[in-house]
């Protein structure tokens, strides 16, 4: 069970300073609590969506132009928003950060990352052209080899131990569907 907790100061609603503590509603874990509008405030994880986007036997990568991890190699992902699916999620992430076209594949990838409190989701991806056009969020993007990856620039492990598992299953000849923690 994780420990993690985001502070919440501030009733969202009415501003009060919250107090942190069980709810009256019979709820077991510690909440942040107004104590002027009995508002109860979770603190719920958030959805890292992309893809792995392939062109023949190379995936494409995106070096960093943010923080954090700036100048590291990733695939192309984001925080999931409102009203997106987890794949809508993932396609607006692609476009925005490589500006690839692609087609969307299944789900491959679901990796808890419970100590800062996100889930991070990966597509499979075909792209449809090898010119890319990224975003601000992005230096350069780059097709690569398995054996050309630069392993030690990658940016997260959620991505590292993705990209790990992506090569294992297409040497394997079959993709499978990976959850696991990090």
């Amino acid at each position: 069970m994780s420990t993690y907790s985001a502070p919440i100061k501030h009733c969202k609603s009415c501003g009060t300073a919250v107090e942190n503590r069980l709810p009256d509603d019979g709820d077991t874990k510690v909440r942040a609590v107004c104590p002027a509008c009995a508002t109860v405030h979770y603190v719920n994880p958030l959805n890292v969506v992309g893809t792995i986007p392939v062109w023949g036997d190379k995936v494409l990568l995106c070096k960093r132009n943010i923080e954090p991890r700036f100048g590291k190699w990733t695939l192309p992902a984001g925080f999931m928003e409102m009203g997106e699916t987890t794949a809508d999620g993932a396609a607006r992430e692609t476009v925005e950060e490589a500006g690839a076209e692609f087609a969307m594949q299944a789900l491959f990838s679901l990796v808890n990352v419970a100590r800062v409190g996100q889930v991070h989701l990966f597509y499979r991806a075909e792209l449809l052209s090898d010119v890319f056009n990224p975003g601000f969020e992005t230096q350069e993007a780059q097709l690569f080899d398995e054996a050309d990856i630069p392993w030690d620039e990658i940016a997260f492990h959620t991505v590292k131990h993705t990209l790990e598992r992506f090569f294992a299953d297409r040497r394997a000849g079959a993709f499978g569907f990976h959850a696991f923690d990090i």
